[in-house]
């Protein structure tokens, strides 16, 4: 028998390991300003919620001192204990999921985790609004949970990423909606919608409140990291301000008028010798003023010290504390506003008034996120609770997205669906094919689960085989006796193969676009030894050039699935054993290798036939191509019609006619000398009577182009005017209708950035379906 001490020991020492167990995980609370408990603050105006915002700003800006304003400035904001003013961390990150990067997030209480949903360009290539728009819900308010729960410094997350991906090569290509200007726009309108707390239509924010603050980025013409001598820190982007007012611009306005963006990002580069951070034109003028930004502008991290340090764009520290908030820059990712605004002050480079504005801004921004409110517990959103992270609604979202948008880009013979009944055995062949970290891309968080796409296939298939064929993914050594006798003792053999974040990344562009390594070597040999034609699983966000495995009768299927997050295993399965139809399609141009001899560093969309440029994207590349824009199969067949388009023709009279000086034949009108009420009425409705031919039931996205009959180089060769998902039974059709808006769907830009309508036949297309629309002017 113990001793009584002993035991009274022993109760007491687990009764104090528990109490520190419970204090080590209990919640902290969130941080906030104006405490209504604390007698010496709660009196101020700035924390009187009935006061309007900007009446609240002005009275807190002017009870800062210099130096309490210039640690504002800086990302890492400081708290001010005299005021009641709370410290706020403005860098999180949320591209596609609480991410664990940035200075924001902390991963260390009770929430241990957050859900991972698909990197963006193979979300997009669902190419479906409201699926987007509920995934930012959900990132939205797990970023709320996050918060309340004490994790989370800051409620301001820095996503969309709106940038085209002008260039395969690019690493960060895999974040970004895909290469379409209209569609890029679409996405970063229904991502801010869906993180504010906005309604799918918008408007619901009214009053300005937010549930999260969305930062559109990175602005702009910044599609390109580290490329042979090029860095993105240094790189001056010459960009015409045709390409500018048509390709470049394009998603940044629409986030910021449509989708209602409470920030912008200015990037890294230079675009025509100003740096974007410095540039007043793009920040305060188009950015503020033509597209009315209400909320704050950030710079990259460190852009503020480059434009000192390595672009050498500022002679002295303090210029570039000048030349940023003279622009209408408000907050410096880094430190150099923290370092040096005290000094620009005394040699009178800036007035404590450019120190104002800015504050003006951020604190506005806070004041909307309800951070001056009082505890926000109390408030709006304060009931959003850790039970929402990793939620089984959101898991499940996630596993939604990474089917819907995966690409189907080859299906031999119909190879696919597998019958999960008859499949014996299975072969998976890949080094990241068991790999769950993988899936998730760059700037990821933690997963609520972890699940390889080998495990999900073993839950269908008891007997599933694996080997990595390769060592590591840029498959440098490779094992293909041991891979190929794995291959043969299987019924089907499916091969994961493509990138990881090794070979594309942030800081990191590609040098080739083929596979890596031996990699094609490998897939040759194992469908040359397979008895059936073998499965090809492409994980990759930028497009590889597999025209080797196209071209092959043994490999019977191609499916891409970018990085799929966490749901990635789940929705890989599913589509191979036919419980879902692939609908994705390529929201990006596969260029062949050969297009690795165009330098990446030139900006120009359009070719030039002269030169052999051969232009960018599928609205003006002239060269071949491995798989179109917008291409992707499903286990069933769609066709199209029009069933109406309510007028045939588009007269724009008596208005000043131009004579094209770019090519010389082509007459057209510039938009701005249209009337809202002549564009009003000039809209088109277009009905699409889609039907599904096929003996499965299928989610489908109907791509509605326009084109041109003038194939001159300055004229796109297509373009996408709209897009819309539809979910048919087998047999079933319906009708999509499109509002075609001529002043908008029809114009290009001109050689001096004006937007025009070219005189001449144009046309609706989609599917294999054309309908004549002439201009007259």
């Amino acid at each position: 028998m113990r001793h009584p001490i002993t035991n009274k020991f022993t109760v007491t020492f687990i009764f104090f390991i528990l109490v520190l167990l419970f204090l080590c995980t209990e919640s902290t609370p969130p941080p906030f300003s104006c405490d209504s408990s604390n007698p010496n603050t709660s009196s101020f105006p700035f924390c009187n919620a009935a006061l309007p915002i900007s009446q609240r700003v002005n009275d807190l800006v002017s009870r800062l001192t210099v130096d309490e304003k210039i640690l504002q400035l800086v990302n890492g904001a400081p708290e001010i204990p005299r005021l009641g003013i709370s410290a706020y961390e403005w860098w999180s990150e949320g591209l596609h999921g609480i991410s664990r990067h940035g200075k924001g997030t902390l991963f260390n209480g009770t929430i241990k985790a957050a859900t991972q949903f698909p990197q963006i360009i193979l979300t997009a290539s669902s190419f479906d609004e409201n699926l987007w728009y509920r995934i930012a819900q959900a990132i939205g308010r797990e970023a709320r949970a996050v918060y309340n729960a004490g994790q989370l410094k800051g409620i301001t997350l820095w996503a969309p990423n709106i940038n085209i991906l002008r260039d395969p090569r690019w690493g960060r290509g895999q974040e970004t909606p895909g290469e379409d200007p209209m569609m890029v726009g679409k996405y970063g309108v229904a991502y801010v919608r869906g993180l504010q707390g906005d309604s799918f239509e918008g408007g619901k924010l009214k009053d300005g409140h937010l549930q999260t603050s969305a930062c559109c980025k990175h602005f702009i013409a910044q599609d390109m990291d580290n490329w042979h001598n090029f860095s993105r820190y240094t790189f001056d982007a010459q960009v015409l301000k045709q390409d500018l007012a048509d390709s470049y611009e394009p998603p940044f306005k629409n986030c910021v008028e449509q989708g209602k963006a409470s920030s912008v990002m200015c990037a890294y580069n230079l675009v025509n010798g100003i740096p974007n951070c410095a540039n007043f034109d793009l920040l305060t003028t188009t950015a503020r003023g033509k597209w009315g930004l209400q909320g704050y502008i950030v710079s990259d991290c460190d852009a503020v010290e480059k434009m000192y340090t390595e672009q050498h764009y500022a002679k002295e520290p303090e210029d570039a504390v000048a030349a940023t908030l003279k622009a209408g820059m408000d907050v410096n990712c880094g430190s150099h506003l923290k370092k040096y605004t005290k000094s620009a002050l005394e040699k009178q480079k800036v007035k404590e008034s450019d120190i104002d504005r800015a504050l003006h801004n951020l604190f506005s921004v806070r004041m909307r996120l309800g951070l001056f409110n009082g505890d926000p517990s109390k408030l709006n959103y304060g009931d959003i609770s850790a039970a929402e992270v990793c939620s089984q609604e959101h898991r499940e979202l996630a596993v939604e997205a990474a089917r819907s948008g995966s690409v189907l880009l080859k299906n031999s013979n119909r190879l696919l669906p597998l019958s999960k009944m008859k499949t014996t055995s299975l072969a998976v062949i890949g080094p990241k094919a068991n790999d769950s970290e993988v899936l998730l891309g760059n700037y990821e968080g933690y997963s609520c689960k972890n699940v390889t796409l080998f495990q999900g296939l073993q839950g269908y298939v008891a007997n599933t085989m694996y080997h990595p064929g390769c060592d590591f993914i840029n498959c440098t050594s490779v094992a293909i006796d041991e891979a190929v006798n794995i291959a043969k003792k299987a019924d089907y053999v499916v091969l994961v193969m493509g990138l990881d974040q090794t070979l594309e990344r942030e800081k990191f562009d590609r040098t080739e676009l083929g596979l890596p390594g031996m990699q094609e070597k490998l897939i040759t040999a194992i469908a040359e030894a397979a008895s059936k034609p073998v499965i090809l699983v492409l994980m990759c966000g930028g497009p590889v050039d597999v025209t080797f495995a196209k071209d092959n009768q043994k490999i019977g299927g191609i499916l891409w699935v970018g990085y799929p997050g966490e749901g990635g295993a789940a929705a890989l399965a599913q589509i191979l054993f036919g419980e879902h139809n692939p609908g994705g399609r390529s929201p990006v141009t596969w260029y062949p290798k050969e297009f690795n001899k165009v330098s990446m560093n030139d900006m120009r969309m359009r070719p030039e036939p002269s030169s052999g440029y051969p232009g960018r994207t599928y609205r003006f590349y002239n060269g071949p191509k491995v798989f179109e824009f917008g291409y992707g199969l499903s286990y069933t067949n769609y066709s199209y019609t029009f069933a109406s388009v309510s007028k045939n023709q588009l007269l724009f009279k008596n208005l000043k006619v131009n004579k094209a000086t770019e090519n010389g034949s082509v007459l057209n009108i510039a938009v701005s000398n249209v009337g809202p009420e002549v564009c009003n009425n000039a809209m088109i409705t277009v009905k699409v009577a889609v039907k599904n031919q096929g003996e499965m039931a299928g989610k489908h996205p109907v791509l509605l182009f326009l084109k041109h009959s003038n194939t001159v180089y300055e004229v796109p060769r297509k373009t996408l005017i709209g897009f819309k998902s539809v979910n048919l039974e087998a047999g079933a059709n319906t009708h999509v209708t499109f509002d075609v808006k001529p002043c908008e769907h029809f114009t290009r830009a001109n050689r001096d950035g004006t937007l025009v309508i070219d005189e001449g036949k144009h046309f609706l297309l989609v599917g294999d379906q054309e309908y004549p629309i002439p201009v007259s002017l």
